[in-house]
């Protein structure tokens, strides 16, 4: 099988020759080695023979974005004014948005030899804050879908892998605001006022799916946010409230087009398993095993494994950190657990991937243990 009939199988419950094997974010298609930006990490030539193994060896799962090329303005830009800054080598970045005498403020900073963007100070940080925002108009729900940039992907990776178009849902959006104790708490106290801040989001971003599922039909997306309503951070009851009642109508979209759905949910899971199951969700991703989880591959796939495919579960920490031959003890039970049961598939795949600017030999050699095991034929 090629790997991009070997992902497409396992989305279709259909059989394939091995489990595909994707290392999440790290393709060999969106790095650029050559790209001398101070920010790109990955001009170290210790990430030059990870990124060719990916590209070689993989089955590419490449995540785009998909914007409108055409759009009403947003009302929040035009309140709204950023500054960007470098101080010794770190780029700053402070947001102030005005509503009537209201003044929100939200800062960031992105180090050169670290590959994400840290939020020092979030733009919301009580009620009233929540309120003023609540005040500013929302986005215009339509717009024409750019599809440039999934194509060309689909172009470069012939044959090798798939596009997985990628999408928060409100609860992502409106739990970003704020800090993570300040959104938990207004969470649990103002379930009515969070609501309104949930309602703004989805009624642009269920707009934007439907027209996104319509114009790019039979791929693969990825839903990030649910994680926001999990264990222990909200009750299961809220995650009902705040991930099913929003999401689901945008999973019954993406399947209007023959889309498959995958949520993406960090951490503990045995509490809402129940709960994306009934969102009729097609995948689950990353499946972290305990302690990062709260539930074994084993008893998803047993439970689960016939409504969902299951893309895990090995935690980037371990490839970071843990010596070769135990670490792929960790793979080979993976593998083990993750086809052992009927089911509809099965990916083998990171939590995350590294995100410094030198990769260290441990973390190549035990990326090189997961191909040589997958090839080998375990589990």
């Amino acid at each position: 099988m090629t790997r991009r009939e070997r992902l497409m199988a396992t989305l279709r419950h259909e059989p394939v020759d091995r489990p595909a094997v994707s290392f999440y974010e790290l393709n060999g298609l969106d790095e650029h080695p050559d790209d001398l930006d101070p920010f790109n990490i990955y001009t170290h030539p210790s990430w030059r023979p990870l990124l060719d193994l990916a590209r070689e060896k993989t089955d590419r799962i490449v995540m785009r974005h998909v914007a409108y090329t055409t759009a009403q303005p947003d009302p929040l830009a035009s309140c709204s004014e950023t500054q960007t800054w470098l101080c010794d080598g770190t780029r700053f970045t402070m947001r102030r948005v005005r509503v009537g005498t209201h003044c929100l403020t939200s800062r960031t900073r992105r180090d050169p030899d670290v590959n994400t963007v840290w939020a020092v100070e979030h733009l919301l940080k009580n009620v009233d804050d929540l309120r003023a925002f609540l005040e500013i108009p929302g986005a215009d729900t339509t717009g024409t879908v750019d599809t440039a940039p999934v194509m060309q992907a689909e172009t470069a990776l012939g044959d090798t892998g798939i596009v997985m178009i990628d999408t928060p849902d409100p609860l992502c959006l409106a739990a970003s605001l704020f800090d993570m104790a300040d959104y938990t708490v207004i969470a649990l106290t103002e379930p009515a006022l969070f609501h309104k801040l949930l309602e703004r989001f989805a009624a642009p971003l269920l707009a934007k799916t439907a027209a996104v599922a319509m114009a790019l039909p039979g791929r693969l997306w990825r839903i990030y946010g649910p994680e926001y309503a999990a264990p222990p951070y909200l009750p299961p009851r809220l995650f009902r409230e705040y991930v099913c009642r929003y999401v689901t109508p945008m999973i019954d979209l993406i399947h209007q087009h023959g889309g498959y759905a995958r949520i993406h949910s960090h951490g503990k899971l045995k509490a809402i398993l129940d709960d994306i199951v009934a969102m009729r969700a097609d995948g689950l991703d990353p499946l972290e095993p305990p302690p990062q989880g709260d539930v074994e591959l084993e008893f998803v796939r047993a439970n689960y494994g016939e409504q969902l495919v299951l893309f895990g579960n090995l935690e980037v920490s371990d490839i970071e950190t843990m010596p070769t031959v135990p670490f792929s003890e960790k793979v080979k039970r993976a593998l083990a657990e993750g086809t052992a049961a009927p089911g509809r598939g099965f990916v083998l795949m990171p939590s995350a991937c590294p995100y410094g600017r030198h990769l260290s030999a441990l973390a190549l050699r035990n990326y090189e243990a997961i191909i040589q095991l997958v090839e080998a034929g375990r589990g």
